[in-house]
C-alpha cells in the first residue's frame, strides 16, 4: 500500500511538471502569473450578497445577487485577451438561466422568412379560435364533419395479417 502511495505521488509530481499548455507563448502570461488583487469589496447578508474585485493585470469582476426562489444575480467581468483587446461580459442569472451579453459573443442567425410566416399564421389561427394541439380528432377527418364512425374500418384479421410479417420472398 505504501508503494502505491509513493508511486502515485511520484506520478503526480511528474504530471504536474509536464504542461502541454505553453504559457510562455502567450503575451498575457507574464502579467497573469503574479498578478495581485488591487481592489476587493465583499458584502454578504442573510438574503443577498455583492462583491467586486480588480487585479493589477486588468481583470475586473462584480456581481450582486439576492434570494428570490433561488438566486437571482447580475454582474459582469472584463479581461485583456492575448490579442490586447479588452473583452467585457455583462450577465443576468436566475430562473431564466445564465444570459451573457458582450460585443464579442456570437449571435444566432436571423430567423428564416418561412418560419416567421408560419408563426404569424399560427398566431392568426389561434386568435380565430383554431387550435391544433396535436391530438387526433376523428371529427376533423371523417368527411362531413360528423364525429360518428370513421370512413374506413380495417377488419381485424387484416390488421393481424399485416402485422404478422410483411417480408415475403419475391418470385421472378
Amino acid at each position: 500500500m505504501q508503494l502505491f502511495i509513493i508511486a502515485t505521488a511520484v506520478f503526480g509530481i511528474a504530471a504536474a511538471a509536464y504542461s502541454p499548455y505553453q504559457e510562455q507563448n502567450r503575451p498575457q502570461a507574464q502579467y497573469e502569473k503574479n498578478a495581485r488583487i488591487i481592489a476587493l469589496e465583499s458584502e454578504v447578508k442573510e438574503d443577498s450578497y455583492r462583491y467586486n474585485y480588480e487585479t493589477e493585470n486588468g481583470i475586473k469582476a462584480q456581481e450582486q445577487g439576492q434570494e428570490v426562489d433561488g438566486i437571482e444575480a447580475q454582474g459582469g467581468f472584463q479581461y485583456t485577451g492575448d490579442d490586447g483587446q479588452v473583452y467585457s461580459i455583462s450577465y443576468a442569472a436566475g430562473a431564466n438561466g445564465f444570459q451573457p451579453q458582450g460585443a464579442h459573443l456570437p449571435v444566432p442567425p436571423p430567423t428564416p422568412e418561412a418560419i416567421l410566416k408560419a408563426l404569424e399564421q399560427n398566431a392568426r389561427d389561434e386568435a380565430a379560435g383554431i387550435i391544433d394541439d396535436g391530438q387526433y380528432n376523428p371529427g376533423k377527418y371523417s368527411g362531413a364533419g360528423s364525429a360518428a364512425a370513421p370512413a374506413f374500418v380495417q377488419p381485424s384479421y387484416a390488421r393481424a395479417q399485416a402485422s404478422a410479417g410483411f417480408r415475403k420472398p419475391y418470385k421472378f
